[in-house]
């Protein structure tokens, strides 16, 4: 199974260390393509060794090439969803993953869309089963 991982990277990088446990958990399950997003030292400058066409490009032939997108959307991130808006259009299997946090709510655009699997979770170790159920 190919997993395409989505997360926040010039949105904000305080949840690099969750992205971490969960591709860690993921690969558990197929080859994570995109596992760089949860590289510590990756800051929200991005891969600057790539021109953005370069990251457009390299992104959205993972996309094409994922059995499955998952996406840890807490964090708020243009390039997520516009990730998960182009793995719909293909008809491409999503979960979008998201921790409860006060004061902040999750996009009705995410949580509204009844394509997508939208997973509630306080910590990583609960994922398990969610992974469990849906890439088995």
């Amino acid at each position: 199974m190919k997993i395409y991982f989505a997360g926040s990277i010039r949105g904000g990088r305080d949840d690099k260390d969750i992205y971490a446990e969960i591709i860690s958990l993921l690969k558990k399950y197929g080859e994570v393509l995109s596992e760089h997003i949860g590289d510590k030292e990756l800051s929200s400058f991005g891969q600057t060794h790539m021109t953005d066409s370069e990251i457009y490009q390299k992104d959205i032939g993972w996309i094409n090439e994922s059995d499955i997108i998952i996406a840890e959307v807490t964090n708020p991130s243009t390039g997520v969803g516009y990730e998960l808006g182009y793995a719909e259009f293909f008809c491409k299997k999503i979960i979008a993953l998201y921790r409860p946090i006060e004061g902040k709510r999750i996009s009705a655009m995410i949580k509204g869309n009844s394509y997508m699997t939208c997973v509630e979770y306080k910590e990583v170790p609960e994922l398990v089963e969610v992974f469990d159920k849906y890439l088995k």
